[in-house]
């Protein structure tokens, strides 16, 4: 089974993370995308992100209705900040019978040679990228590991999210209604 690993502090899960998440895994050879919750993207201040269970409760119920998605709380019990590199490793040694994927956005393309061991990355697992707005070029399109997808050019930005729900704007359709209803009921980001 060939799985897409899709990380991220998913503060909040919204509608483009769902829309790209399907996109590969009806376009593409993927059986199923993992949603891996990063409790602190080593690139990322953690200044205003909700504890790592409260975004785990987003993810699971904004993907609860596809039996193509999963989430995973994997990076909850690895030292932090989270490196996808030991992730990957980890979720290797416990799933062998499962190939794994990354999935990135293309403006991560550029600045991939600066994960930690992004070489070890490329050779045993390899990328699955959809396309971002205002991205820079990278030579990394033409890595035998690299496997460019298609799909909507989306430009929707959790930090909009957080900004809305903060004035007292409506953030519905920008996230999956269970989402929204949680947001609303344990009244996070006010």
């Amino acid at each position: 089974m060939k799985v897409g690993l899709f990380f991220g502090s998913f503060n909040p899960i919204h509608t483009g993370h769902l829309i790209i998440a399907n996109v590969m895994v009806e376009t593409t050879d993927l059986d199923k995308v993992w949603f891996i919750v990063s409790p602190q993207n080593p690139f990322k201040p953690s200044k205003g992100l909700l504890h790592e269970f409260d975004r785990y409760d987003m993810v699971r119920a904004a993907i609860h209705d596809n039996y193509k998605f999963d989430v995973s709380d994997i990076e909850f019990n690895l030292p932090k900040p989270s490196y996808t590199i030991h992730t990957l490793v980890h979720l290797s040694e416990k799933h062998p019978d499962k190939e794994f994927k990354v999935i990135v956005g293309e403006d991560n393309l550029d600045r991939f040679t600066h994960w930690k061991n992004y070489e070890q990355i490329l050779k045993n697992f390899g990328l699955y990228v959809y396309p971002r707005p205002n991205t820079q070029p990278s030579e990394l399109k033409m890595h035998p590991h690299v496997r460019m997808v298609e799909a909507p050019l989306l430009d929707i930005s959790a930090t909009f999210i957080r900004n809305n729900i903060r004035a007292g704007k409506s953030v519905r359709y920008l996230v999956p209604d269970a989402v929204n209803e949680m947001m609303i009921a344990r009244k996070f980001y006010q």
